[in-house]
Formats: structure tokens, sequence, C-alpha cells
């Protein structure tokens, strides 16, 4: 702590803002209050310097006080929630979808509706072979891809109908779906289990699996999926990764709402 008690030091550094914020760190929950010595003590600083950085805390309301003892207040979320703010959801999404991508070992994206296309916001890729170019930025029509189809049944009735009363299915392989009714089943069975499959729809050769993200209010915003070669991976081993991709949702939906506050 000498750099902030000692030493000019860096013309542009302010040390009584340096010696703020390492007194803000030293409240957790082991020690939710602390008195001046205590504060002192945990970080090397002065009791007058101490002193000075607590009751100006206090008087911008970070901090509070009852006798000789010092907490935090809840105002304090605020500086957390400013940097969180500043970022996207697909920055929020990536770390998540890193984490995911090395347990399961196969490339993670995540993509939001576009029109009736599902553009790929964030991707983390692995060493696999996927068939089919996939990029951030790339678009595929939603009814062919399973985060598509998580997507479309977020839509309420009316715009999912709409949807379907436009829609040009085209049969980009083999197995792509080919009638509204089969895409209107497929997309009420999603809401009902909570996840979507698509085997070889959109490429021959890539399944994927895919679960919503949603905000507070519970709207769709997002879908997040896992990727697979359909020459390495099966069904049944896809179904299995579900669970981790929605331990990855829920971690997305955890960052996204602290953005909102309480």
């Amino acid at each position: 702590m000498e750099l902030l008690e000692d030493g000019p030091g860096d013309a542009d550094f302010v040390q009584a803002l340096a010696r703020g914020l390492e007194v803000i760190k030293v409240f957790d929950a082991d020690h939710p209050s602390r008195s001046f010595s205590d504060v002192a003590k945990a970080t090397g600083l002065s009791r007058a310097a101490v002193r000075r950085s607590l009751l100006t805390l206090q008087r911008l309301g970070y901090v509070h006080s009852e006798g000789t003892l010092f907490g935090l207040t809840p105002k304090v979320l605020e500086l957390g929630h400013a940097y969180l703010r500043a970022l996207s959801t697909p920055q929020i999404a990536e770390p998540h979808l890193k984490s995911l991508m090395r347990g399961v070992h196969e490339t993670t994206a995540l993509s939001v509706l576009d029109g009736d296309h599902v553009v790929h916001v964030a991707r983390v890729a692995t060493s696999g072979v996927i068939t089919v170019s996939i990029n951030v930025g790339s678009r595929f029509p939603a009814y062919a891809t399973a985060m598509g189809r998580v997507l479309l049944a977020g839509l309420d009735e009316h715009a999912f109908e709409e949807y379907l009363a436009r829609v040009d299915l085209q049969p980009l392989t083999n197995h792509t779906v080919r009638n509204a009714d089969e895409l209107r089943a497929i997309t009420t069975a999603v809401r009902e289990n909570g996840f979507c499959i698509a085997d070889q729809e959109l490429n021959s050769g890539l399944r994927a699996v895919a679960v919503p993200v949603r905000d507070r209010a519970g709207t769709v915003i997002a879908a997040a999926n896992i990727a697979v070669s359909a020459g390495v991976r099966s069904l049944e081993e896809l179904r299995n990764m579900v669970p981790r991709l929605q331990e990855c949702a829920t971690a997305i939906e955890a960052d996204l709402h602290l953005i909102d506050g309480p």
C-alpha cells in the first residue's frame, strides 16, 4: 500500500480516489462492518486517510455508519452496474459460451431474431469439423435452425401466425421442415420442452440444439446453441448436452438481469 500512502507517484494518479477504492474493497461477507482501525489495518493506510475516505464515502451515500462501525450501502452496486450497462448482450454471453465450449468440446453460439432470419451475434468455435461456414453476423432462415425455432417459439401467437403466412419453406436439405403445420408442431414442442434440436435441416452433416435466453420479464430475447457434426455426435449425445446448455443460458440471463437492476 506504499503507493497509496507515500510518494508523489504519477502526476495523473489520484491518490485520494485510489484510497477510497481500497477502502471499499475491504468490506466483504466476512467483514460487513469495520471500524477505522480495522480498515486502516486491512488497507495499510493511516487512520487519518481512512477517516477522510470513509466520511467522504458516507457523504456520497456509499457507506453508512452505526456507532464506531462502518459498512457499505446498496448504492455501491451502481459502480458495477455502470460497467455492466456498457456491455452488449454478446459481450455478456461470450464468457459463458466459452465455458460451455470447454465443457462439451463443441462450438457454441448466441443468436437473435432479425425479421425472418436468425443472426449469430456471438460464437465460440472448437477445433471440430462443422460442415457449414458460420461466423458472427451470419444469417440463416429461422425455420431451418434450432435457434431460429426457439426464437419463433418465443413470439406471441399473432406474430407467429403472421410469420407462417409469409415464410417460404425452402428445402435446404432432405431433412428440412416442409410445411407450416409441421413447423407449428415443432414450436409447440419447444415451448413445452424448453429446447429444440435440428438434425441436418440447415446443412447436411450439421446438428444443433438450442435453448431460449430470456429477459427479466420472461421474454425470449436470444437463443444459445451447441452445434455438432452429425458424423461425430449422435442425437442422444446432443440431447445429453441440454442441461449444460440450459445452465449456460441461465448464467447469461443472470448477468443480463444485473444490468436491469433489482
